[in-house]
């Protein structure tokens, strides 16, 4: 383990080591609340489009929600789609233009509620599309109520004591309705919330794009995203908060990958073995490499 001294100013001066933004965002300025996650996701998937030298030929189909004023800020061509239905326009532009990179933006509100019909149809055929899901368990263009996948005692506008199971239901684990699909080839649940979950979930982007280009089947990448405004707390406290609830029941991993599924149940024991290890290395005096 390294251990680096911060007491005093580095010797090495500071020297810019990446762009300030992927080429295909047209400008780092966008109309979302302050702590919004959904910017984030954004610029991942676009920094893959990228890497991947597949922009001239993508297509993205975007539904409605906050995220809908990126529009105007991707570089890439995009189709507007009515409430819910983007898998299904998706699945036209593919079939018209099957060499094209075709993927969806969608929030939980878009998919899960009004469009859950639409994107499980389109993963049990086999569609080669790859729809990424907004996950922030609320319907925040509206300003912050209850939506399919909002977890038990989330307080929403329209759950002010939080979501009740016996009232409201349970949430929709789309993540693992999807995973147990034959069409689907990859699935996963990544998020914002910090540093590592970003890388983590730009290798998602890119794992979902690169099976797509190679007509394996349909793709899914849900990101759980920050929203402080819909979930009435201050911007600072939006990662914490998402991590210590939608991402205790959203749990972030891989869910199928070369044919194998793992449910959320799972992926939530590797994380706790996984803690469990860190902590037993810490104990005993620094993570192992």
């Amino acid at each position: 383990m390294t251990i680096i001294d911060t007491s005093s100013a580095p010797t090495v001066p500071a020297r810019k080591v990446e762009s300030l933004k992927p080429d295909l965002l047209l400008t780092q300025e966008h109309h979302m609340c302050p702590g919004c996650g959904e910017p984030l996701a954004v610029r991942q998937f676009l920094e893959c489009i990228e890497e991947l030298d597949v922009a001239a030929r993508t297509i993205a189909v975007a539904g409605i929600g906050c995220y809908t004023s990126f529009a105007g800020t991707m570089d890439v061509d995009l189709v507007q789609a009515l409430h819910g239905r983007a898998p299904s326009v998706a699945t036209g532009v593919k079939r018209m233009l099957p060499d094209s990179l075709v993927f969806t933006l969608q929030g939980d509100g878009d998919m899960v509620n009004e469009g859950l019909q639409e994107v499980l149809h389109t993963a049990a055929r086999g569609e080669k599309v790859t729809c990424i899901l907004l996950n922030n368990g609320v319907f925040g263009e509206t300003g912050g109520h209850m939506t399919a996948t909002s977890v038990i005692g989330q307080r929403t506008k329209n759950t002010l004591d939080g979501r009740d199971a016996e009232y409201h239901g349970y949430p929709i684990l789309i993540g693992d309705l999807i995973a147990q699909l034959q069409g689907a080839s990859y699935v996963a649940r990544g998020s914002v919330h910090n540093a590592g979950s970003v890388a983590r979930t730009r290798k998602m982007f890119k794992r979902a794009f690169e099976s797509q280009l190679r007509g394996e089947g349909f793709t899914f990448v849900e990101v759980l995203t920050m929203c402080p405004t819909g979930w009435f707390v201050p911007t600072a406290d939006g990662p914490d908060y998402m991590q210590e609830t939608l991402g205790e029941v959203h749990i972030m991993g891989e869910l199928k990958v070369d044919g194998r599924v793992r449910t959320t149940d799972e992926l939530h024991a590797e994380n706790v073995a996984k803690q469990r290890e860190i902590d037993e290395q810490l104990a005993r005096g620094g993570i192992e490499n």
